[in-house]
């Protein structure tokens, strides 16, 4: 009955739990807490890569939940609840962070991953407490979040799809409900069970003890130990032997109980003293401490994708430290603490036998997958880096960095990195097909553009800088028709024409694999800034506009402007502000990252829509795509 008197601080007070979990409200229900259900409208969409930690994109999603729910209510009768508690239950292996399965064969791949291993289930919660003030809601948000060890038996094929086949794995983060069939799959639990099923009770109401009985002084002294050291006053006073002198060195006068009450006085204004103090100091600043070392972490994933570790651990047995290091010529002792570190951030697997790969660093940091991310890794290690080391002078001049990062021309950098020959120039463009095809489906899909019968994918050019007299070059954007291919896949009586700078052209047709949307696309070579743009219904830019200052941008759209008829379309891709700059953390960063590196900068939405409208662009709509970008489908109107 640990509730009981929390409860007496709830009974008159309005608690709404945003959550439609059944689970949750039985949990809650069982402890004896009264509330109501609010599920909550939040559309849990929270860029995961974006959170240090699983528990912390647990708990900003518990949070969100609740103060939806908690400004939704309020909006619908100006009166806001007491209480409203959010949750979030997600489970996480080998660095992947698992939710509710969307099917049937989404629900088995995940039950596939957790099979034989263990695995963490994390609870964030979010407290939160509602009032109102001068007409306005005010907050008081109080979170935490419990994590939970999982392992599940080694499961055969027959019995996963059993468990798959009976619906229950559906409505479950991990795609399994431990308090029913799915119990039958656990070998083991450490930690809280009910955290497992959807709400850690007892650190729940823990947390209420916090937050409605804070600790007395009087309690904090009854916890003082006394019986480890003896008081001072039970030594016999040996000052008079030990001094050496025939006068007895002369003492306070008063009795015994003179100097216990003295001393207890004393002990509590100590007392008394170190609690005032334990009250005063701030909360330790976690937060800002993984925000001052995180480039240590950044620095430590680029250095292992250098040494290809990821690529020696794929697809092999777990491996030593001392093996890994003799392949690439490092130290043991250095490759422990690098493989260690890795191992710590969820991208490897430290075993007894050694490390091996999560399946994050199989797909994405292998240099050699089909949606690696190692040729944008590299381009971050060898020329981002250096570029922000300059960040003060960036930010003091207010221009790139270039100059004194690379200390020679710009343009023999890309030429000696990237596009030395073809072979070269193909890797490169491989990585930024990897990089389009994570984000190219959902491009496709943001809206419904079965209206258009043709679309024109227009590629760019990648301005870099070079000391003067040489300024500003182009570069070839790396455009290789992966959009492309997820449009006519989505659309088949949709024609898809690529237009991209001719040496990007000539590679392209080695991204393109046989298949029907095959017939669909088509190449035109040409410069977006001085040949005319191919005929289309819908015209595509994705990630351009953020490269060029705000006149480059007039003169693109301008062109794009004249090709379009009445009723065509113009799709954006782009990572997009918040209108305040002071929420998008993601899209601010590459901001600045655009300031150290070429002339162009990121725009909020009212910014983008200013210049459509200023050529032409209405009905202005915008979709988050999920993860670092945001698309945005304007229509061209009659002058």
């Amino acid at each position: 009955m640990v509730l009981c008197p929390v409860i007496g601080k709830l009974l008159h007070k309005r608690v709404v739990l945003a959550s439609a979990s059944p689970r949750r409200q039985e949990i809650l229900s069982n402890a004896g807490l009264r509330f109501e259900v609010v599920p909550s409208k939040f559309k849990e969409k929270l860029d995961k890569a974006s959170f240090a930690t699983p528990y912390g994109y647990a708990m900003e999603t518990a949070k969100q939940k609740a103060l939806e729910v908690a400004n939704r209510l309020y909006q619908k009768d100006l009166r806001a609840p007491d209480v409203v508690i959010g949750a979030d239950t997600i489970v996480t292996v080998g660095g992947l962070i698992l939710e509710k399965p969307v099917d049937k064969q989404d629900a088995y791949r995940m039950l596939s991953r957790l099979s034989g291993r263990e695995h963490s289930v994390f609870t964030g919660v979010a407290i939160v407490h509602c009032s109102s003030k001068d007409h306005q809601l005010d907050t008081r948000v109080s979170e935490f979040y419990e994590e939970t060890k999982v392992k599940f038996s080694e499961l055969s094929e027959e019995l996963l799809w059993e468990y798959v086949h009976s619906g229950e794995p559906m409505d479950k983060a991990g795609g399994y409900g431990i308090q029913a069939l799915g119990g039958m799959l656990v070998e083991s639990v450490h930690g809280d069970f009910l955290n497992v099923v959807g709400f850690p009770l007892n650190h729940f109401c823990k947390q209420l003890v916090k937050l409605y009985y804070p600790p007395r002084p009087e309690d904090l002294r009854r916890s003082v130990k006394h019986d480890s050291i003896p008081a001072a006053d039970t030594f016999e006073d040996l000052s008079d032997v030990e001094g050496g002198g025939s006068e007895p060195t002369q003492r306070d006068a008063g009795s015994r109980d003179e100097k216990a009450e003295a001393g207890e006085a004393g002990q509590a204004t100590a007392e008394a003293e170190c609690h005032r103090t334990r009250e005063t100091l701030p909360p330790f600043p976690t937060r800002l401490l993984e925000l001052i070392e995180g480039f240590m972490l950044s620095k430590g994933l680029l250095t292992a994708c250098k040494l290809k570790v990821f690529d020696l651990l794929k697809d092999e047995a777990p491996q030593k430290a001392a093996d890994i290091a003799s392949k690439v010529d490092a130290s043991a002792c250095g490759m422990e603490r690098l493989l260690d570190i890795c191992a710590a951030m969820g991208l490897l697997e430290k075993t007894e036998q050694g490390y091996s790969n999560t399946e994050t660093a199989n797909v994405y940091l292998a240099s050699d997958g089909e949606y690696s991310l190692h040729g944008f890794i590299m381009h971050n290690n060898d020329l981002t880096w250096n570029l922000f080391t300059y960040l003060e002078f960036a930010i003091r001049e207010g221009t790139n960095q270039h100059h004194r990062a690379l200390g020679k021309k710009a343009e023999d950098l890309f030429q000696d990195a990237y596009y030395q020959s073809p072979e070269t120039r193909l890797r490169f463009m491989r990585a930024m097909h990897g990089m389009t095809k994570l984000t190219a489906c959902q491009v496709a899909t943001a809206f419904n553009l079965s209206r258009f019968s043709s679309a024109c994918d227009v590629g760019g050019r990648r301005r870099e800088y070079s000391p003067p007299p040489l300024g500003w070059k182009d570069f070839p954007a790396g455009c290789t028709g992966a959009l492309a291919r997820e449009l006519a896949r989505e659309y088949p009586r949709m024609q898809v024409t690529v237009f991209d700078l001719p040496d990007i052209i000539e590679l392209a047709a080695h991204f393109q694999p046989p298949g029907p949307q095959a017939v669909q696309i088509h190449f035109a070579a040409g410069d977006f800034f001085r040949d005319p743009l191919p005929s289309a219904e819908l015209y595509v830019l994705c990630r351009i506009l953020h490269d060029w200052p705000d006149d480059k941008v007039h003169k693109l759209l301008s062109r794009v402007a004249e090709s379009c008829k009445p009723g065509a379309g113009l799709l954006l891709v782009e990572t997009l502000l918040d209108e305040e700059k002071r929420v998008a953390q993601r899209a601010l960063m590459q901001s600045l990252n655009m300031l150290v590196q070429t002339e162009g900068k990121e725009r909020s939405l009212g910014e983008y829509q200013c210049l459509l409208e200023l050529h032409g662009f209405h009905q202005v709509q915008v979709v988050h795509l999920g993860g670092v970008l945001d698309a945005i489908l304007a229509t061209k109107v009659a002058p």
